[in-house]
C-alpha cells in the first residue's frame, strides 16, 4: 500500500524493497538497508560507520549463535527443498 510521507527534505532509513525519487516525501533522501541494519540505526539514532556496525552487531549476536542467526543467508549451504520451503 501507500507509505506515509516524511517531512520535506528529510533523510530517512527504510527497509522497503523499493526506492525512487520522492517516494517517501518531497526531496527526501532515502537509504535502504536490511532489518539488521535497521536495528543498529534504531540503537544509534543515525547511520553507523562500518566499524560501529560491526561492534554493535558482534556485541548483540554471540559467536556461537551466528550460524543459526544467519542460516537463511547461506544460500550455498541450503538444499533445494529448504530453499523452496523458505520462499513458498
Amino acid at each position: 500500500g501507500n507509505q506515509t510521507q516524511v517531512a520535506q527534505n528529510a533523510y530517512v532509513f527504510s527497509t522497503s524493497t523499493r526506492n525512487f525519487d520522492n517516494r517517501l516525501g518531497k526531496n527526501s533522501q532515502v537509504y535502504l538497508g536490511s532489518a539488521e541494519l535497521a536495528a543498529v540505526v534504531a540503537l544509534k539514532g543515525e547511520l553507523p560507520t562500518a566499524a560501529e556496525y560491526s561492534d554493535i552487531v558482534s556485541g548483540k549476536i554471540k559467536a556461537e549463535n551466528a550460524d543459526y542467526v544467519y542460516r537463511y543467508l547461506n544460500f550455498n549451504k541450503v538444499s533445494k527443498e529448504e530453499l523452496e520451503a523458505m520462499v513458498g
